[in-house]
């Protein structure tokens, strides 16, 4: 198994699409598809709402379009929970979660350099699910414990069932919450929360990564035991490249960063051009290079992106399609640049 490098191109799966099948052709324009998730057509389609499935203590209201926490109820219902533990497919995403996901099941992608899904991390639902007193469920001790393992297994499930697909799939972590969790949050210490995020990720099979749009302790972040790490570089490049030497041991034992550069927001996007796009990211790499990273190294252990999801343009599906067709693009102008070749990076 390998995650690929030198410059091939994924995306973030929330996308704007009300259609499946325009949504998945979408994914599948790109080297390294996955299946979306569409907010827009069903709230089911939501990312915290598939992690929710079989969680005790959950309260869907789906017309309502929220999900809430009831402690008595995570109560009464946690012995059913555990006692479903050794079987897998309680951990999967029912067809009534995601008719997407299932759909993707489906195909028959064995000839792409990889495939790749995606659930929502403990943290970032930790930190939106509230209880009855308004209180985040990530600041309860015996949830949080329940729940670090509940998401393991969910993220096994299917990264499992993907490489059944293709035996280079991968997993990321959705967890735009991590940013939050080294600040002063009451009920949720920084020395406890880097022992759950270690103890997490090493429940999780490999290979194993994350995803987020935001800035988080990047030492710690980069120095966790994660094959992939999948950020937003257009918003936060010049932060992230500041941390060389983590990014050099992390690039060092084999971790691949995926490098989120096009803006999928109508106003930024309207602003760039492959030119610029592609000056900012090189003047990232440059000063990595002026760090002590080797080049060829960096490339063949980087994967290109989108930057962001959004669901909120005014038009809809159509900057994020040519938000993938211009990251597609660039990425054919940086390898034609760099003399990559397509194939699985090392």
């Amino acid at each position: 198994m390998s995650i690929p490098g030198n410059l091939l191109t994924t995306a973030m799966a929330v996308m704007p699409h009300r259609e499946v099948d325009r949504a998945l052709a979408a994914a599948l324009s790109l080297d390294v598809p996955f299946w979306p998730q569409l907010p827009l057509l069903s709230y089911y389609e939501d990312m915290y709402v598939q992690a929710s499935e079989h969680f005790p203590g959950i309260v869907p209201d789906m017309e309502k379009r929220s999900i809430r926490f009831s402690m008595d109820r995570f109560t009464a219902e946690l012995e059913e929970a555990l006692a479903h533990f050794e079987e897998p497919e309680y951990f999967d995403i029912s067809e009534t979660y995601s008719v997407v996901y299932h759909r993707f099941l489906k195909m028959d992608l064995s000839e792409r350099p990889a495939v790749r899904g995606q659930l929502e991390g403990p943290i970032s639902f930790g930190l939106n699910v509230v209880d009855q007193n308004q209180r985040p469920i990530l600041f309860e001790d015996t949830v949080r414990s329940f729940m670090l393992e509940f998401m393991a297994r969910r993220i096994n499930v299917q990264l499992n069932r993907l490489k059944a697909m293709n035996p280079n799939a991968f997993m990321f972590v959705d967890e735009p919450g991590l940013q939050y969790i080294f600040s002063a949050l009451s009920g949720y210490d920084s020395i406890t929360a880097r022992q759950d995020m270690e103890r997490f990720f090493a429940g999780i099979e490999r290979p194993r990564g994350v995803h987020l749009c935001g800035n988080p302790d990047w030492d710690f972040l980069l120095g966790l035991d994660l094959d992939v790490l999948s950020l937003d570089v257009y918003s936060n490049g010049e932060i992230f490249v500041s941390f060389a030497k983590s990014i050099s041991r992390f690039l060092e034992r084999g971790g691949r960063i995926i490098w989120g550069i096009v803006p999928t927001n109508f106003e930024p996007f309207a602003k760039e051009d492959l030119k610029s796009l592609e000056a900012r990211l090189l003047a990232c790499w440059r000063t990595l290079e002026r760090e002590g990273i080797d080049r060829q190294l960096l490339l063949s252990r980087s994967m290109l992106s989108p930057a962001t999801c959004c669901l909120v343009n005014p038009d809809g599906e159509v900057t994020v399609e040519r938000a993938f067709e211009s990251i597609k693009a660039l990425s054919g102008r940086l390898r034609e640049r760099f003399r990559l070749k397509n194939e699985v990076g090392k």
